[in-house]
């Protein structure tokens, strides 16, 4: 199984969002992050990478 840990804007332990996440949706500027207990982050931005074979991502938040 192949789980991530998602970032807010950089790759560093600060930034953390969210881990063990299994689902990575994007819809009208909103990134919806799953995990596997079903709990749901939603990030206004883009998702800026993906490195599937690390287990990471990287959400670039909008900037307001």
């Amino acid at each position: 199984m192949c789980l991530s840990t998602v970032y807010k804007n950089t790759l560093a332990p600060e930034a953390v969002v969210m881990k063990n996440v299994m689902t990575i949706q994007c819809r009208d500027g909103v990134v919806i992050l799953t995990d596997l207990m079903e709990r749901q982050v939603a990030i206004e931005g883009t998702l800026e990478m993906a490195n599937l074979v690390d287990g990471v991502a990287i959400v670039k938040e909008a900037e307001v």
